[in-house]
């Protein structure tokens, strides 16, 4: 039976899956338009810091205020309605919840979140890819002990991107390459906050309209967030990434086929089975026509004569080779889109993605000299971008990874373009998300890569 037709037999049976949402922002306000539309499923909480900002958002998606008039949880359970409140324990706490949707872009609050949901046996859709950057695995693991289900959330580009390369591997084709869009030139790794709407391509009266928070859309600028969503992506299927960070190599959909090919053999790749990301931006600046740069890709191989002819004869749009075939998405519709995660954990008890090993990893690495004493302000800010490496990369130089730096001062001075240690920082040892992270590390460690 389809995801559909279960949510029409759950609503028809008065057994809708209830949902609990942390964090109403952007990402969660998409989801939220969503709900009303979608027959069995009860949003029956949300968890903000500012029920306010929540309510402000309710509003701008078109929410009827009567629906978030419940004075408790255990009112908005019995009349089908919404409590919104500040208590994220008692929303994942409460016996009625069945699925937690992480929605605050918070790593380190997203771990506590994730661990708790688990505890009290939730499932969790983690829209905080951050968090699963750097402590994904465990997390994966954690959540099969308790017995629920942990997963990456639909409509982000890394669970659309792990979709694509399901899908190739179910079908027998070997994965060649497998990434996202994106809009990228070299210097965008130096952007901040107050470059960022000049680059990205809005205006600030467009920017304040939707509500957009410009920290947050500097971290897809500045490269953090497609290395973030690579290193997801990596650790969920097994695809390894390239030796010394993304290439960004330039590409119209029609060419994706021709560049995600090994070095060998006139592409960019290191070797078969990586992820990469297509830059819809040339070298010089110029726009490149028919982008994927809001969409997602995989690139697949005929391994024999007949499946290249195959392709041919059905018109598939290949590399000059006629072996390479590219399938992709050229949209994502982001929070839209988190229903289809909510009804696969909740129906079918399987993540639309999930880390199975650690494979990648995102390093913080300074935008600008830094000294000793200095703050960092983490991911999309004004002192480092996230820069994506092999896990065992990043174990042998003792990386800090991105999701962690944040609010933790420097003890050395960093120079631009460095990827900064461990060792560098005045670490604060007392929260879950560095114990996890520890603790990950020891246990899905490679191998450690020593210096030449």
């Amino acid at each position: 039976m389809s995801l559909y037709a279960q949510l029409q037999q759950r609503a028809r049976e008065h057994r809708p899956i209830r949902v609990g949402l942390i964090g109403a922002g952007k990402f969660g306000s998409m989801y939220l338009a969503q709900v009303p539309r979608t027959p069995g499923v009860h949003l029956a909480g949300i968890a903000d810091l500012s029920p306010a900002a929540a309510r402000t958002n309710l509003a701008r998606v078109g929410w009827d205020e009567q629906r978030t008039r419940a004075a408790s949880l255990d009112e908005a359970v019995k009349t089908g309605t919404t409590h919104i409140g500040d208590d994220w324990q008692a929303l994942v706490r409460h016996p009625a919840i069945d699925v937690v949707v992480e929605c605050t872009g918070h790593p380190i609050a997203a771990v506590d979140h994730c661990l708790e949901a688990f505890a009290q046996r939730k499932h969790v859709v983690n829209v905080t890819v951050e968090a699963d950057a750097f402590c994904g695995p465990l997390l994966a693991r954690r959540a099969k002990e308790a017995g629920v289900v942990y997963s990456l959330a639909f409509g982000d580009q890394p669970a659309l991107i792990c979709d694509l390369v399901d899908w190739a591997r179910t079908c027998g084709f070997p994965v060649v390459a497998a990434g996202r869009g994106h809009k990228w030139l070299p210097h965008f790794c130096e952007s901040t906050p107050d470059t960022v709407w000049g680059n990205y391509g809005l205006t600030p009266e467009q920017a304040q309209r939707g509500g957009l928070n410009p920290k947050m859309f500097n971290s897809f600028l500045d490269g953090s967030k497609p290395s973030i969503e690579s290193t997801a992506v990596a650790n969920a299927t097994g695809l390894g990434v390239p030796s010394n960070g993304l290439l960004y190599p330039p590409a119209s959909v029609e060419d994706i086929p021709f560049v995600t090919r090994p070095l060998s053999e006139g592409g960019v790749l290191e070797r078969k089975g990586m992820v990469e990301v297509i830059s819809s931006l040339e070298a010089d600046g110029r726009t490149i026509p028919y982008d994927i740069r809001m969409g997602v890709w995989v690139t697949v191989e005929a391994e024999t004569e007949y499946i290249k002819n195959c392709f041919e004869e059905y018109n598939a749009h290949t590399d000059p080779s006629g072996r390479y075939f590219t399938l992709y998405k050229r949209w994502h519709l982001i929070g839209l889109e988190v229903g289809m995660s909510v009804a696969s954990v909740a129906l079918r008890g399987e993540p639309t993605g999930v880390a199975i090993g650690w494979n990648a990893d995102v390093v913080a690495t300074a935008k600008r000299d830094l000294a000793p004493g200095e703050l960092l302000d983490g991911e999309g800010g004004y002192t480092v971008w996230g820069k994506l490496l092999p896990a065992q990369k990043s174990a042998g130089l003792g990386g800090l990874p991105l999701g962690l730096a944040h609010g933790i001062k420097l003890v050395r001075p960093v120079k631009k373009g460095q990827s900064l240690c461990w060792s560098d920082v005045a670490m604060d040892e007392s929260t879950h998300a560095f114990r996890i992270r520890k603790e990950m590390e020891s246990m899905f460690s490679p191998p450690v890569l020593k210096a030449a």
